[in-house]
């Protein structure tokens, strides 16, 4: 807001005044008041209702407090899957769950880890996904390290040592401070030297690996090895390079305990069982097989009557891993992506297209769910318009790639510019890019020739903060940010469907390798429709 005083000038009439301040005035009045505005009653609508009647935080608590983590074949994702339908239809959008295959079911229990020798302490950890239950009872062992061995001969004589012990495979940590905090407070010369002890250890421990002879594979192999030779239980620590933070995938183990520590729990028992203070911890884990269990997509769709047809589909995927709750990968997707469809329902009930949603599952596990959409319903992507993903945290977006389609800026640019531009402002454009061989669901629908863009965020340390790990919880959402999200998909939804006609989906010749041949547009790949934890 712009506040003004007039103050009386001797020889001026006030009126005189006043349309000279209203003269100059205008153009920043008009400034003031661009990044709401628009000339479009339907988008005003949709910023009032995202901003004045928002449900993302009501989203948000019920999903990620009440349901909680999402991993493939729990529980929690079939609550997720069931939890979703029922909202959409309250909101009377049609949804359905369509089943795409199966995977191994599993239950979270509950953990523990305790020292109980050379003094007793509780440890900061869990169990991996699918790591194996003990049953109600206590392992209890002596902590061992992995010795510098000569060769992997020397490894195998050594196996049987591992017998009722638990085994710390993951390299301790020089520091459990961040690089930003050390470029913050630390002496230039401070800073040096731990980078370079820190890569001389990486090193030593990358030799370490090879000489084992599992090198190639090691974090998968392992595991699996020591368990075959009677080791009690492995002991992991993942760390994310940020504070308190380390990622939790799944474990590698069919019959024996595999956790995860905290940096100084682990580094703690690495040290004490390096200095021959023969550490022992109890390990507990409740954990519950479930067998071979459906998994699902969620699909909603908000009917179109001109072009019933034909297609604009908002995306983001369900499930998650569950160190955490899930709650910027991809919770923050899923609720913003619901929340648009709930604005688009009642703001524009009936579109000229089809406005599809689709909550994908087993994303975490290659694109699974997507992927298996985009094979399944060849008439539903033939006749697609276009495909906004969000999977990238919980920033405000920030950027947006042509994905390698060569006419992508006419029509991206046409539906941008109706976006009110505080929402559009920053976003930086790239066309028309390049194609996404992986990463998120919007590359399912690229392979398959279908314009899709990956609505990228600012960062929010995504990366190393909350990306897979025990961080990733509500308290990291930033739902001013995300309200941005809603509307920036809703009108990009909004704006596609009212297209006179599909767009123009001619791509790019793709430049040439470092061998020199042609680059070739992705393909889609076939799903895994059937998987267990590995």
């Amino acid at each position: 807001m712009i506040n003004c005083h007039l103050i009386p000038i001797p020889g001026y009439r006030t009126s005189s005044i006043w349309l000279h301040l209203l003269f100059l005035l205008t153009p920043l009045l008009a400034a003031s008041q661009q990044g709401t505005a628009s000339s479009d009653p339907l988008v005003t609508q949709i910023v009032t209702e995202a901003t004045e009647n928002s449900q993302l935080e009501k989203l948000a608590h019920e999903l990620l407090d009440v349901i909680g983590p999402r991993l493939v074949g729990t529980p929690q994702m079939d609550l997720a899957h069931e939890w979703a339908v029922k909202t959409y239809e309250g909101w009377g959008i049609p949804a359905r769950n369509e089943p795409f295959g199966e995977w191994r079911g599993w239950e979270r229990g509950i953990s523990h880890i305790d020292m109980v020798y050379p003094r007793v302490k509780s440890l900061a950890g869990t169990q991996l996904a699918w790591s194996p239950s003990t049953g109600g009872r206590a392992v209890e062992g002596e902590v061992i390290t992995l010795p510098d061995f000569a060769d992997s001969s020397a490894f195998r004589a050594w196996l049987p040592q591992v017998k009722g012990k638990h085994v710390l495979i993951s390299i301790p940590q020089l520091t459990g401070r961040p690089d930003h905090n050390w470029e913050e407070y630390a002496r230039d010369a401070s800073f040096e030297r731990l980078k370079e002890a820190r890569t001389a250890q990486t090193e030593t421990w990358v030799n370490r690996m090879r000489k084992i002879g599992l090198m190639e594979i090691s974090e998968y192999s392992l595991p699996s090895v020591l368990e075959e030779a009677g080791a009690a239980g492995i002991v992991t620590s993942y760390w994310s390079r940020e504070f308190g933070s380390n990622k939790i995938f799944g474990a590698r183990t069919t019959e024996i305990p595999t956790v995860d520590l905290s940096l100084e729990d682990y580094g703690m028992l690495y040290r004490l069982a390096e200095s021959g203070h023969h550490p022992r911890i109890r390990i507990t884990t409740e954990s519950n097989e479930r067998g071979m269990v459906p998994i699902f997509n969620t699909i909603a769709e908000i009917k179109g009557t001109e072009k019933p047809g034909e297609y604009v589909i908002l995306s983001a995927h369900l499930d998650s891993w569950e160190g955490g709750t899930g709650a910027t990968d991809n919770g923050t997707g899923t609720i913003a992506m619901m929340e648009a469809a709930r604005i688009l329902k009642k703001i524009l009930p009936n579109p000229k297209r089809t406005i599809l949603i689709g909550l994908w599952g087993s994303e975490e596990q290659g694109l699974n769910g997507s992927r298996a959409f985009v094979l399944d319903h060849p008439n539903i992507v033939g006749k697609t318009q276009a495909v906004f993903n969000l999977d990238n945290g919980t920033g405000r977006v920030s950027s947006i790639n042509g994905s390698g389609f060569l006419h992508a800026y006419d029509f991206l640019d046409r539906w941008l510019a109706a976006v009110p531009y505080d929402v559009r402002g920053d976003i930086e454009t790239t066309f028309p890019g390049m194609p996404p061989a992986g990463g998120s669901d919007h590359a399912s629908f690229v392979a398959a020739g279908i314009p899709a863009f990956m609505l990228s965020a600012l960062s929010w340390g995504y990366s190393t903060i909350t990306w897979h790990t025990n961080l990733d919880t509500y308290d990291k959402l930033v739902f001013d940010d995300l309200k941005y999200n809603v509307i920036l998909a809703a009108v990009l939804a909004y704006r596609a469907s009212e297209e006179a006609e599909l767009v123009n989906r001619e791509q790019r010749v793709l430049p040439a390798a470092t061998d020199g041949k042609r680059g070739n547009w992705p393909v889609i790949r076939q799903p895994r429709r059937s998987g267990g934890a590995f």
